[in-house]
């Protein structure tokens, strides 16, 4: 009687009689013998290796919710000479129109004059204000730059931002070299923005 034979009450023999007892044959997961190496369980054709235990991979780019740290410790773009000069010959064009109606109104019509008067008080806190919560007056947005805190990048607020126009005082009492000084300056910085510690920056680097 062989084991071939159909009268064979103990059935047929095992297809791979190395296969060890208590390793399901073809199942992922266990672990894998080199090629014709007899003794353990091989994987199924088309059946991807798994993973080994270890610590688990982050996924590509990055795991989600985190920043990257690429983003860290990069400077601004400080705005440089010819940008902060465009930006207050524009602010000063804006304070010509009332300043031009009070010198009109002081030739003619005092009422004029004080209209002028107030509009320009008007126009001066204003700016203030905006550059205090945006960082940008109206020359400033025009040109595309911001004023900023420079340690914590946040706009300065609207006292701090006063402070700062009253600290412009510094920039023009030496022959205005403080105008002239973020030509050089390695931060673009006048005298006010040293005091004040502002710095101003491009809006689109």
């Amino acid at each position: 009687m062989s084991f071939g034979s159909p009268n064979n009450p103990y059935g047929q023999p095992p297809q791979n009689p190395q296969q060890p007892y208590g390793y399901p044959q073809g199942q992922p997961g266990y672990p894998q013998a080199p090629q014709g190496q007899p003794g353990y369980p091989q994987a199924p054709q088309g059946v991807p290796p798994q993973q080994g235990y270890g610590y688990p991979q982050a996924p590509q780019g990055g795991y989600p919710g985190y920043p990257q740290q690429g983003g860290y410790g990069m400077q601004p773009t400080y705005a440089n000479w010819g940008q902060r000069f465009l930006s207050r010959l524009l602010d000063t064009l804006l304070y010509a129109v009332p300043y031009a109606v009070v010198i009109a109104g002081s030739k003619s019509t005092p009422i004029l004059s004080a209209i002028g008067f107030l509009a320009l008080i008007a126009l001066f806190v204003w700016q203030v204000i905006m550059e205090g919560k945006t960082g940008q007056t109206v020359g400033k947005k025009a040109v595309g730059i911001r004023t900023l805190k420079e340690d914590t990048g946040q706009p300065l607020g609207g006292g701090m931002a006063f402070v700062r126009q009253l600290a412009h005082i510094l920039d023009g009492l030496p022959c205005y070299l403080g105008y002239l000084w973020p030509a050089w300056d390695a931060k673009r910085q006048c005298f006010a923005d040293k005091v004040c510690g502002s710095i101003v920056i491009r809006t689109n680097p």
